[in-house]
């Protein structure tokens, strides 16, 4: 009978392990919702915030803070509706040596200086995104105060219904975090911590199969998955109002096909490895990467063209990919992006899991 197999059991005693430990509790399911919460609310839609620059202390610095006034007075006439993403100027008077100090170590995005045939100049890193548009923001303003005409009429209208903000880009970017986290965590972690304990010798003693033993740890593994995801899910609906427009069962799918890609190569690192450094250093060589390059926190596309091809490679980026093209795009298994994105998962799947198994030490 299925409770008194090996796997069974073996399941069980993982469930239970897993609920009496509160702090796993929170890092699969807290931490996760903390998370999302904290950045959904810290990039909702709110009024355009004013750029804030340095001017240099001088008789031109009246000229630039009437400008400056004249651009804050309309922006209050017309209301921010009128004016789309148009923000307003605050200005920060310094002596020049002071005003410099303040840009180097990042005080202040750029700094306005009067120049002796009367215009400006701007210093400014235009490295840093903020800087660039802080450069572009006060330089419209004084070059309309000195007179400047736009050649034709434009209007913003602002885009911020469900499923263009960043919070929808989000939740899919956490889902696919979290599956990569307990995959490899929650299996090659443990299996290192029971070897490092001498455990795996004692179940080498046992008449249990060695399938038996890992697909309970696998099993376990799938069985957090759910709940996690109908947690971010549900958040990401109730809190943020994200739309789900394509098939919740192919969002399972997905995420159980990404949650076995990464449960194998949790078991790979594992398979030899035998102290917690080892396993933690191997860990992070893993996931850094991924966590930079496959598109959580911004879209993969910004990176060049030449590492694409590694980018694409990555289970994570297809599991996050295919996840926002589902739930995002309402996009199908008929799809290309979305079939190569479980071909990939499916692939690293099997792969990890085959090499993990024939390289896999129980001491």
């Amino acid at each position: 009978m299925l409770r008194h197999s090996p796997f069974f059991q073996l399941y069980l005693a993982r469930l239970r392990e897993f609920i009496r430990q509160p702090a796993r509790i929170f890092w699969v399911y807290g931490f996760p919702m903390l998370l999302a919460i904290v950045l959904g609310y810290a990039f909702q839609s709110r009024p355009p915030a004013p750029v804030e620059v340095d001017v240099v202390a001088g008789p031109a610095r009246a000229g630039i803070e009437e400008a400056v006034a004249a651009h804050n007075a309309r922006l209050a006439d017309a209301g921010s509706a009128s004016l789309g993403a148009t923000s307003g100027v605050i200005l920060h008077v310094h002596p020049e040596a002071e005003a410099l100090n303040r840009l180097r170590t990042g005080r202040t995005p750029v700094v306005v200086m009067p120049e002796e045939d009367g215009g400006f100049s701007y210093r400014y890193d235009p490295t840093r995104p903020e800087s660039a548009a802080a450069r572009r923001a006060v330089d419209e303003v004084l070059q309309r105060a000195a007179g400047r005409v736009d050649p034709i009429a434009t209007r913003d209208v602002l885009v911020t219904e469900p499923g263009s903000r960043y919070i929808d880009f989000l939740i899919p970017g956490l889902i696919g975090l979290n599956a990569m986290g307990g995959g490899l965590w929650g299996v090659g972690f443990f299996l290192v911590n029971m070897r490092i304990a001498k455990l795996l010798k004692c179940f080498v003693a046992t008449p249990m199969p060695r399938r038996d033993f890992l697909g309970a740890i696998l099993a376990a593994r799938l069985t957090f998955l759910l709940p996690d995801l109908a947690v971010l899910l549900l958040l990401g609906v109730l809190a943020f109002h994200m739309p789900i427009r394509g098939s919740l069962a192919l969002v399972i799918l997905l995420d159980v096909v990404g949650a076995l890609a990464f449960a194998g190569l949790g078991l790979l690192i594992a398979s030899r490895a035998s102290t917690t450094e080892t396993v933690s250093g191997l860990m992070n060589l893993v996931m850094l990467p991924m966590w930079l390059l496959s598109g959580v926190f911004f879209s993969a596309d910004r990176f060049p063209a030449v590492v694409q091809p590694i980018i694409q490679a990555l289970p994570l980026t297809q599991l996050v990919g295919g996840l926002r093209l589902v739930l995002l795009e309402g996009a199908g298994l008929g799809r290309f992006e979305v079939a190569r994105a479980l071909a990939i998962l499916a692939a690293w799947a099997v792969g990890t899991f085959w090499l993990a198994l024939r390289l896999f030490k129980w001491s």
